[in-house]
């Protein structure tokens, strides 16, 4: 289990403000990459194999192992816009999970949880990821191939092309205000087939 949400984004999110999205945003260098934490505005940039230290070091972002992992995501009662976030290493990659409660319609919150490739897009499509919801004797899956973080969150959640859960259902799956989302992710079936031929 993962502890709940990234701790300096607490202030900025719990105020109502989402953050802008970076990746609209001209960067002058191409080999250049601005922070991809969702949670917060950071006018850090840098190299995409540094994205990963600077996500534990700056915004102290913790980072689980394995193939597959439970995440908890903890006070979800809490106002939207509230955000929680992990990064989850496995296959020899990074990947940054990003659960968002926000309300799409006013008066009306809902959770969006996608996975995204700490790489390019090409890497991305090479792998599948699997997020799962199971209590009650119901459980709810989620299957598709993670987004780059070189694309916003925000424009993953407004494509709709994520786990999307309203209230009564979140609450359904939670347990005392709490939400685990078993986590796995496998090489994609069209990269396998690419490797054999």
């Amino acid at each position: 289990y993962a502890p709940t949400r990234c701790a300096a984004a607490q202030t900025s999110t719990e105020q109502g403000v989402l953050p802008p999205c970076h990746h609209h945003e001209a960067v002058h260098d191409p080999q250049l990459v601005p922070c991809t934490c969702p949670l917060f505005s950071c006018p850090w940039e840098g190299h995409l194999e540094v994205v990963v230290s600077h996500l534990r070091q700056t915004h102290r972002i913790n980072i689980l192992q394995g193939a597959e992992i439970v995440f908890l995501a903890t006070d979800m009662h809490l106002p939207a816009p509230t955000d929680w976030i992990i990064m989850h290493s496995c296959l020899g990659h990074q990947f940054l999970l990003v659960l968002r409660k926000q309300e799409k319609y006013e008066g009306h919150p809902q959770f969006f949880a996608t996975m995204m490739l700490i790489g390019t897009p090409t890497q991305a499509d090479n792998f599948t990821y699997r997020l799962e919801l199971n209590r009650n004797q119901r459980r709810l899956k989620w299957e598709a191939t993670p987004r780059s973080v070189l694309e916003c969150v925000d424009s993953v959640i407004s494509d709709g092309d994520c786990l999307v859960l309203n209230t009564s259902l979140a609450q359904l799956f939670s347990d005392n205000g709490s939400l685990a989302i078993g986590i796995a992710i496998t090489t994609s079936k069209v990269h396998n087939a690419e490797d054999e031929m």
